[in-house]
């Protein structure tokens, strides 16, 4: 764990930026005295300005030098997913996820400072994330649902040649989606250090179950479903966009052919060989 403090240090930077930029453009979109709350009354226009600007900071995040090195994960539930799939260390999944919580708590309070009582106003409360009007068991279902829908296509999409290096702006542009659409649902949040990290100053825990559970269910699912699809070699690597540099997971990224080569077919597995991968094996 000593020769990967990089990364994790990259994980915690990673998710306390992410938190930065949501709290500052929470309070700009979102508290009643901003010039643009004024300018632009209806809700939906300020979530879809919302997941426009949070879509690009994931993106940016990813495909930067940082998120490169790391995988930038930045989620506890697809820390745990990639370690469900056998391509990251035990010890690096606990790395990776304590590293994530310090960093999300971080971003937010030194956001709080900086904002101050703006950031704490009802209308902005740290950007938490909470169920909406329908309810605990509605949030629940979208977060697991939409959660899914994510891993299934970075699964998808990073491992296919022709499609890994667009991985990061499907992620990106999922995430502006979700904000626009899903918000009013559950928060969308989608990651559990995320969450965490409004909910310590917000004090907000009374549905914290919720962000906890439904990501790593929805993710998990969305892995099952993957390798008993394509088999359990089938998932290559641990990072949302691969490169030439350094690389601390189980990584076959290399057996990949170049985008736009044609590859052969491969044979099916036996049902007994496309069992999830296990971090063991």
């Amino acid at each position: 764990m000593r020769a990967h403090w990089p990364e994790y240090a990259i994980e915690a930077a990673g998710l306390g930026l992410f938190m930065l930029a949501a709290c500052g453009f929470g309070v700009l979109l979102g508290h009643p005295a901003s010039a643009v709350v004024r300018a632009l009354p209806d809700p939906l226009a300020r979530r879809a300005l919302m997941g426009l600007v949070m879509g690009l900071t994931a993106a940016a995040l990813i495909y930067s030098p940082w998120g490169r090195r790391s995988g930038a994960h930045f989620n506890p539930a697809t820390t745990l997913t990639f370690w469900r799939l056998g391509t990251v260390e035990t010890r690096d999944a606990v790395g990776y996820t304590v590293a994530q919580a310090l960093g999300g708590l971080a971003g937010v309070l030194l956001a709080a400072a900086a904002l101050g009582p703006a950031l704490a106003h009802p209308a902005v409360d740290y950007v938490a994330t909470v169920p909406g009007p329908a309810g605990a068991a509605v949030a629940f279902a979208a977060e697991v649902a939409i959660t899914a829908v994510l891993m299934s296509v970075v699964l998808r999409m990073s491992n296919t040649a022709s499609l890994a290096r667009f991985t990061g702006l499907a992620a990106g542009a999922l995430v502006a989606f979700y904000i626009t659409l899903e918000a009013p649902i559950s928060g969308m949040s989608m990651n559990p250090a995320r969450t965490l990290a409004s909910a310590v100053p917000a004090g907000a825990w009374e549905a914290f179950w919720i962000y906890v559970i439904a990501p790593p269910l929805g993710m998990v699912f969305a892995a099952e479903v993957y390798v008993r699809q394509r088999g359990t070699r089938a998932a290559h690597c641990a990072k949302l966009h691969h490169d030439d540099g350094p690389c601390i997971f189980r990584c076959r990224f290399g057996e990949l052919r170049p985008a736009g080569t044609a590859r052969a077919p491969q044979p099916v597995a036996p049902v007994s060989e496309r069992q999830i991968g296990h971090p063991g094996r």
